[in-house]
């Protein structure tokens, strides 16, 4: 009995002592970013050049840029229900939300976009209201 209550007592000391930290950060999933070439929006442009090749369980950060040539905005809710969200930075304001439908910009800016995609396929996020393949961002999200 006595040899149990040292084990038991021994293990809490020992969780005790053992600083919290998330499990992604233990893991080291947060600090290895893969930095994706910027999305551009601007009227008449393409958003991007070419599909982005990215893998599930990697930590990505995306930037967003706008012109404010016009008012724009980018949905894929297929996409954001398919990525696990860190946070989404905009004018050095942090937001970190449980979910997403679509970002729209009313000025010119820059908003960074930190994800970890969560489940194999092909994800895009778009201009709404158009049909150009320029208009698209596609995502290839390999397993």
């Amino acid at each position: 009995m006595m040899m149990v209550f040292r084990v038991s007592l021994l293990t809490a000391a020992l969780i005790l002592l053992t600083p919290f930290t998330p499990a992604w950060t233990q893991a080291g999933l947060l600090g290895r970013v893969t930095r994706l070439a910027p999305t551009e929006l601007a009227v008449g442009k393409p958003l991007a050049e070419g599909a982005y090749e990215i893998e599930a369980g990697k930590y990505y950060r995306l930037p967003i840029r706008v012109d404010g040539s016009q008012e724009l905005q980018l949905v894929g809710p297929e996409f954001f229900r398919n990525v696990w969200i860190n946070e989404v930075v905009i004018n050095k304001i942090e937001v970190r939300p449980l979910g997403l439908d679509s970002i729209e910009f009313d000025a010119e800016g820059e908003a960074t976009i930190t994800f970890v995609p969560i489940r194999p396929g092909r994800f895009e996020l778009r201009v709404p209201g158009t049909t150009g393949e320029s208009q698209r961002v596609i995502f290839n999200v390999k397993g």
